[in-house]
């Protein structure tokens, strides 16, 4: 039991890129899919697939690269179980001037900082891509 599973999931993509990995497979969530939508779209990681067990399912990312280097260069965390983030619309950070992606919980769902700030909204702000 971790007491913050997505800086989990986010420790094991990243652990997963600077060991070469094909795929990484991370204890299973709504909101941990949801992150792995955004990073699909985004074009961050290859492909993600739900594999149901006896428990709350598995979720198997795989991993991409391009020219034998990671599409990832850098994750983090920014809102954590010790010090929660909120951010309103017009506070929404923007990642190394938009080239990566914040990821934010709002009353809206999870989205990222593009939408978040077309939708006009604000939220907790989850982890930062690039």
């Amino acid at each position: 039991m971790t007491t913050d599973p997505i800086s989990d999931m986010l420790t094991r993509i990243r652990n997963g890129f600077r060991a070469d990995l094909a795929e990484v497979s991370i204890p299973s969530s709504k909101l941990k899919q949801r992150v792995a939508e955004i990073l699909l779209e985004e074009g961050y990681i290859a492909r993600q697939t739900f594999v149901p067990d006896s428990k709350q399912g598995v979720l198997k990312i795989v991993l991409k690269y391009e020219d034998e280097r990671s599409a990832i260069t850098g994750i983090k965390r920014i809102s954590r179980p010790g010090r929660r983030v909120y951010v309103g619309t017009n506070d929404i950070p923007k990642v190394l001037n938009g080239i990566g992606r914040a990821i934010l919980s709002t009353s809206s769902g999870v989205m990222t900082d593009r939408r978040a700030r077309k939708a006009k909204v604000g939220g907790e702000v989850l982890c930062a891509v690039w």
